[in-house]
């Protein structure tokens, strides 16, 4: 099998070429993502943009995400990973770049949609990375490329803190989307899945690919005859809802919603909790009338650059914690201690800490719940099948980008009225996640990944060995 290939062939210069590659399309996400809270604020001075226009051009690019990435998923399962990933990229690109050229903000408003709808797209690079690394990297490799998304918004800040003065937004919208032309011009290097092209037949295409991994690892071919597991329905939503998935699918969308509300509502409350001093103040303080004009708007400063630059920083911190214990609690109770941490120093800001408790406490919570993160992105590949891991693991970030379109409501609207509340919310939605993560049916540390959905899990592993009968065993492929 696939599997067995993969793991005989082992890990080494094909795998280190592709980290990168994939780091690419992970970096240029990262930077289009940061790109909203630099654009946001200059807009707003240059166009006079009243508040609700400025949110809503960070809202519609979340839409265009949420939208799109059950789409890209079942692209991907119906005609290729690579084919899903370049189109995306493609998209995202020609669109990002046409956004720099916008007269107006209704232009701008809907470029800026469209190069959400291509983003949504990318987080099938990690289906097709997960599915050429061996079982024993396979964790440490999809959690290190996380680096590239937090080195992708200090990139993004460096850049506009010399672009931004000098030439200005639409340069920097530009400039923005060269780590997208790189990965665009390279994805032609890219093969296709090996497990993808068994699935649909493609033996002969399956076999090319594995023998190129083989030479440019400087590893022999495993001996043997491919097993072919054709199966033809592809990327269907129904194959979430089996039996053996259901409850699975159900407690991941929970999982990804969790992660993505808490993660951007945290981010969000850090500049409130930051401009009041501390929970007590913001509680405490008795909101004043003023007259106040919409449009009056304040430029970025250097000291603010600084703030985003230290906020992103401490993802790093969160990406060495979770790799030191995901092979060795696992994905589940990684999840699930991610989650507890996060919710715990959310109680914790329920007591009136001094300036450098609560930064404290802030990085802490926003190391785990990024590392809480990375860990759903590990356990989502490893556990559905080839047939539907694109799928799966694109419904999964559209219910991620419903979490974020709701939480400025609890983040920003609800914090007027009750800063209690808004922490007790964020902190009960992780409690809850902490316990979903317990109960997900299938923990993957230690499995291989399952090839086809007409087969029960695990039963790739069955016969694991260079014996013939093992060979005779799984014969049978898909026709069970």
């Amino acid at each position: 099998m696939v599997e067995d290939a993969v793991e005989a062939i082992g890990f080494g210069k094909f795998q280190w070429k592709l980290s990168v590659l994939t780091g690419l399309a992970w970096m240029a996400d990262a930077m289009e993502m940061m790109i909203l809270s630099i654009l946001a604020p200059q807009l707003h001075c240059e166009w006079r943009l009243p508040s609700w226009q400025v949110a809503l051009l960070t809202s519609v690019v979340f839409v265009g995400m949420m939208s799109s990435s059950t789409l890209w998923g079942n692209i991907s399962d119906q005609y290729g990973r690579k084919t899903g990933l370049k189109v995306s990229v493609l998209w995202t690109l020609y669109y990002g770049i046409l956004s720099a050229f916008a007269p107006v903000y209704s232009w701008i408003l809907v470029l800026r949609g469209l190069v959400g709808f291509g983003i949504g797209g990318v987080p099938q690079s990690v289906t097709l990375y997960a599915e050429f690394l061996p079982m024993k990297a396979r964790a440490k490799c999809i959690l290190l490329i996380e680096v590239f998304w937090a080195i992708g918004t200090v990139f993004e800040v460096i850049l506009a803190v010399f672009v931004m003065p000098s030439l200005g937004w639409r340069w920097l919208l530009i400039l923005s989307a060269v780590p997208l032309l790189l990965f665009a011009v390279l994805c032609f290097w890219l093969p296709e899945s090996a497990r993808y092209d068994v699935l649909s037949g493609n033996q002969e295409k399956a076999i090319a690919t594995l023998k190129r991994i083989a030479t440019e690892n400087g590893a022999p071919m495993p001996l043997g005859k491919l097993i072919i597991s054709r199966q033809e329905d592809r990327g269907k939503i129904r194959d979430l809802f089996t039996p053996h998935f259901r409850w699975t699918t159900l407690l991941l969308w929970f999982i990804w919603f969790s992660n993505a509300f808490s993660y951007y509502g945290l981010v969000l409350l850090t500049t409130e909790l930051f401009q009041a001093g501390d929970v007590c103040s913001i509680s405490s303080r008795k909101k004043a009338v003023e007259a106040k004009c919409s449009l009056a708007c304040e430029y970025l400063s250097e000291e603010d650059y600084m703030d985003l630059l230290w906020t992103t920083l401490s993802e790093f911190p969160g990406i060495l914690v979770t790799l030191w214990i995901i092979d060795r609690l696992g994905r589940k109770k990684t999840m699930a201690l991610c989650f507890v941490v996060f919710s715990f120093c959310s109680l914790l800001l329920f007591i009136c800490v001094g300036r450098n408790m609560l930064t404290l406490l802030l990085f802490v919570a926003r190391a785990f719940i990024s590392g809480g993160f990375q860990a759903a992105y590990v356990y989502t590949p490893e556990v559905y099948p080839t047939a539907t891991r694109a799928l799966g693991l694109g419904t999964c970030s559209g219910m991620a980008r419903v979490g974020a379109l709701i939480t400025p409501f609890i983040a920003q609207v609800m914090l007027e009225s009750s800063v209690y509340l808004s922490l007790a919310v964020y902190s009960g939605c992780c409690l809850l996640a902490a316990v979903a993560s317990c109960f997900l049916p299938i923990e993957t540390k230690g499995r291989g990944l399952q090839e086809s959905s007409h087969r029960e899990w695990g039963q790739e592993m069955v016969g694991r060995g260079m014996h013939g009968t093992s060979v005779t065993r799984s014969n049978s492929g898909s026709q069970e």
